[in-house]
């Protein structure tokens, strides 16, 4: 029996779907051909039938494998839309720019962790947190994804989601709210 059968990809699916968001929103034209749930399903379809293949032991290393699937469906699309060919750099821009939001998503200010040393607990976290966000308004989970996921500022959100500032700073208030309400009332 393979590790990777130790996991359920099922249980990842929204923490890709937000990673696969962040990529797509900084994407430039690429974001309006794909979508990032469609792109997700492709990955947990992939991690199904190469499971084999999956050579860690730990959830923390199953979510990076994960990851770098995510990172190679995007570069292909990339590549597909974009007519470039075959680019390692291009995948790898991507693994490491996905490894910063998902260092971000594990460290989202919503509730003080008493043991972030843990890495099997902040994997388990980030999971938890992007189960959250895929219950916000879309409007509230877009804005929190791009800020604290993504790193971007209230003038970049402002432009990308065509609002502004304060409309912005409102929605991240009112999206960690619910957030921190809804992690509260699962036990978090």
């Amino acid at each position: 029996m393979s590790t990777a059968a130790l996991f359920c990809a099922e249980d990842y699916r929204a923490y890709l779907t937000t990673l696969a968001r962040i990529q797509l929103a900084g994407s430039g034209p690429l974001r309006r051909k794909l979508d990032g749930s469609d792109l997700v399903q492709e990955v947990l379809l992939q991690a199904h039938v190469a499971a084999s293949q999956f050579r860690g032991s730990t959830a923390e290393e199953y979510g990076a494998w994960l990851r770098q699937i995510l990172a190679h469906k995007l570069a292909d699309a990339q590549r597909h839309f974009g007519r470039h060919k075959r680019d390692a750099a291009l995948e790898a821009t991507y693994l490491e720019t996905m490894a910063g939001d998902a260092s971000r998503l594990q460290r989202m200010p919503i509730v003080e962790q008493t043991s972030p040393s843990q890495h099997v607990a902040r994997q388990q976290w980030a999971l938890r947190l992007a189960d959250g966000l895929q219950e916000l308004p879309e409007d509230q989970r877009a804005a929190v994804e791009l800020h604290y996921v993504g790193g971007y500022s209230l003038a970049e959100i402002a432009t990308r989601l065509d609002r502004s500032k304060p409309s912005i700073a409102g929605l991240l208030r009112r999206g960690l709210q619910a957030l921190r309400a809804q992690l509260s009332a699962s036990g978090g």
